[in-house]
């Protein structure tokens, strides 16, 4: 099934670009990252034991390929017997964030503790970001991994790299920014855009949890806040038990659709990656 139109917006033709995927449904274990549920749209329409061994369905090499070419990999209905811990020890390295984070179960709210997304917005659309931004390195990979899903609650990205090449890889280089609160009674300051040392990019944006701490920071929060509100996006629904995204989170925002009534059971669980295999 192919479309031209924003899935939430019967008014708003979209412009083709090879950004955005086509819908599609179903499953092709050769063909990774095409599987499950892909929807578009623009940014202003949206709707402790050892793991036990898994065999992926696919090659590890042919992971890290469309890893590193799309910024993400869809495997549908994956594993659906195994744990999320087990199939996250056999993509990559689980990283426990903080105590009692490791496999983390992510359910909408429609009020919550404030420092977190769901206590800002509730049953809302969440705005695009990048996980633990005010990290100093916030973690490499998070996967997502689907108990109870809805094809109408897709989660959404858009590619870093083409954020960075229409704002100015320049001034991102520049920006300085804060988290809103301080880590272990400081700020650490915080470039958006950098290098690491093995000369991997590395973008970060919260618009909720960083802010600017320089003049440049300012002029570049503008310019994100600004090209976000237009920018095109994909969607990827997972729907059914098993069905795992594994996003780089170096690279790729995302965001959450708005939850409908009907949908309040929705059940993801999220394990961060320091690597993968």
């Amino acid at each position: 099934m192919k479309t031209n139109f924003c899935d939430w917006c019967a008014d708003a033709q979209m412009r083709p670009t090879p950004q955005m995927g086509n819908v599609s449904t179903g499953l092709d274990e050769q063909n990774i990252g095409q599987s499950g549920a892909e929807l578009r749209g623009c940014s202003s329409h949206l709707p402790q034991n050892r793991p036990r061994e898994v065999q992926p369905k696919v090659n590890h090499p042919d992971f890290r390929r469309k890893i590193d070419d799309q910024g993400y990999v869809l495997f549908s209905e994956f594993e659906s017997a195994a744990s999320t811990l087990e199939v996250a020890s056999s993509l990559g390295v689980p990283l426990t964030p903080w105590e009692g984070g490791l496999v983390q179960t992510l359910k909408p709210q429609a009020k919550a503790a404030p420092n977190t997304y769901s206590g800002n917005f509730g049953f809302g659309r969440f705005p695009f970001h990048t996980d633990l931004a005010h990290w100093r390195v916030p973690p490499r990979y998070l996967l997502l991994r689907c108990q109870i899903g809805y094809l109408d609650v897709p989660t959404l990205m858009i590619d870093g790299r083409v954020l960075v090449n229409s704002v100015s890889k320049d001034i991102l280089a520049r920006a300085i920014f804060k988290p809103r609160r301080p880590r272990n009674g400081t700020y650490d300051l915080l470039r958006l855009y950098e290098v690491d040392i093995e000369g991997v990019d590395r973008l970060r944006w919260d618009e909720l949890f960083l802010k600017p701490a320089s003049r440049i920071g300012d002029t570049a929060d503008g310019l994100i806040r600004e090209w976000l509100r237009a920018a095109e996006y994909r969607g990827i629904a997972l729907v059914r038990p098993g069905d795992t995204l594994v996003i780089d989170n170096w690279r790729m925002l995302h965001a959450r659709a708005p939850i409908s009534p009907d949908r309040e059971d929705r059940s993801i669980q999220r394990v961060y990656l320091e690597a993968i295999h």
